[in-house]
């Protein structure tokens, strides 16, 4: 097939970890995408990244954080980056279209208001995708996942001050596997990513002694170790 034009969309893979301080065993934190259904066809029924074409007078960047807006009411965002591009010649019906993924982060403590089109949805249990959201989330997931080791990209999934359980539960809820909190906060501590705030969060109904609280050094994406990485227990 001869395609005369091409179109640019521009998709945002957003990511929350959901689930912090339930009282049910059976919720336990976990990685949720962003995802609304569409009302129209193609595909109508199936679910879709938030995003659409990108405007001639605006960058990538700019289309993505304002397609947030406007599609799904997101505007807390903790950090945005580009990822990758899907050119599939015939990827969507119609018009040749190119479309370039951006990973976003929302901090867990972050409710956004969303329209009743839109819900969150665990990775682990996507519902039926349109055209190719699902690898695209896929995509998303694993370069999540490498930046949880080499880079402090937790920043934008944590509350402003923590205390390491909750750390704990975030980065296993990311990565996909448990993670010790001990050893969590040794590494984070010694790569400088992780500072104390001195002082200790408020005291639960079971008592005991207060938890410390830490901060994010940096609210900014950098390397750590490029080198690293956090791998499920037992896998040396």
């Amino acid at each position: 097939m001869t395609y005369g034009s091409t179109a640019h969309e521009v998709l945002a893979v957003v990511f929350q970890v959901r689930g912090l301080g339930s009282d049910t065993k059976a919720q336990k934190p976990q990685l949720d995408v962003l995802l609304w259904q569409r009302a129209q066809d193609p595909q109508r029924g199936a679910w879709s990244l938030p995003g659409g074409r990108l405007h001639h007078d605006e960058d990538m960047t700019t289309s993505a954080r304002r397609q947030l807006a406007e599609k799904v009411d997101l505007r807390e965002v903790a950090h945005l980056e580009q990822l990758a591009v899907f050119s599939e010649p015939a990827r969507v019906p119609g018009t040749r279209t190119i479309a370039s993924t951006f990973l976003g982060l929302v901090p867990s403590p972050a409710t956004p208001e969303l329209p009743p089109d839109t819900r969150w949805h665990p990775v682990t249990a996507l519902p039926p995708m349109a055209f190719d959201h699902g690898p695209m989330v896929a995509h998303a997931r694993t370069r999540l996942i490498a930046k949880m080791s080499y880079t402090n990209i937790g920043f934008a999934l944590a509350p402003t001050e923590f205390a390491m359980s909750t750390l704990r539960d975030i980065y296993s809820a990311a990565l996909g596997h448990p993670v010790d909190t001990t050893n969590l906060q040794r590494v984070l501590a010694r790569r400088g990513v992780i500072t104390p705030t001195g002082t200790v969060a408020q005291s639960g109904r079971s008592g005991g002694r207060p938890a410390a609280l830490f901060r994010f050094t940096d609210s900014r994406l950098r390397v750590t170790d490029e080198f690293a990485a956090l791998r499920p227990p037992g896998s040396g």
